[in-house]
């Protein structure tokens, strides 16, 4: 969501300059952080339509390294397709339930200052550059980086909702 502000979260993608989107990763970085010295990072779902925090946790990670991995293929290629990515299957595949919470939230830290740095060394035509999701959606690394964080930062508001 790009176009507009969310409902759930609050976070408008629309006012989001690309240039602010790297401050934000970082942010989200350390929001994680507190959510793991707060306990609220844990395995078990608590309705088995939803993932636990701890898979939410393990999904931005993940997040944070495909979306790092197809700004270089935008970068480095023309109008590149992304192969599809299907979450819940890696979400059970990968076991997100059963990683330690402590060991994840250090591989956001990580995963998120690569890719806070990758966006903050673009130069400013780059952020025009295309990519294309394998549904046939079309990005920019403009609209991709802000599509990118409003699902890391609504992920923190999922777990925060979740825990009151």
């Amino acid at each position: 969501m790009t176009s507009r502000r969310c409902e759930e979260c609050g976070f408008d993608a629309s006012a989001c300059a690309p240039r602010s989107v790297a401050a934000l990763v970082d942010e989200n970085a350390r929001d994680w952080e507190r959510l793991l010295i707060e306990r609220v990072i844990s395995p078990g779902r608590t309705q088995p339509t939803a993932w636990s925090s701890l898979e939410y946790a393990c999904h931005v990670r993940d997040v944070y390294r495909r979306y790092d991995a197809r700004i270089v293929l935008m970068l480095g290629e023309e109008d590149p397709l992304f192969a599809n990515w299907d979450q819940d299957a890696s979400a059970t595949d990968d076991g997100y339930d059963a990683q330690d919470p402590a060991q994840v939230v250090r591989e956001i830290r990580e995963a998120a200052a690569a890719l806070s740095t990758r966006l903050t060394a673009l130069r400013d035509a780059e952020w025009a550059r295309p990519g294309c999701r394998s549904d046939g959606a079309s990005f920019t690394i403009d609209t991709i980086s802000r599509y990118m964080v409003h699902d890391t930062i609504h992920h923190v508001w999922d777990v925060t909702k979740a825990s009151t």
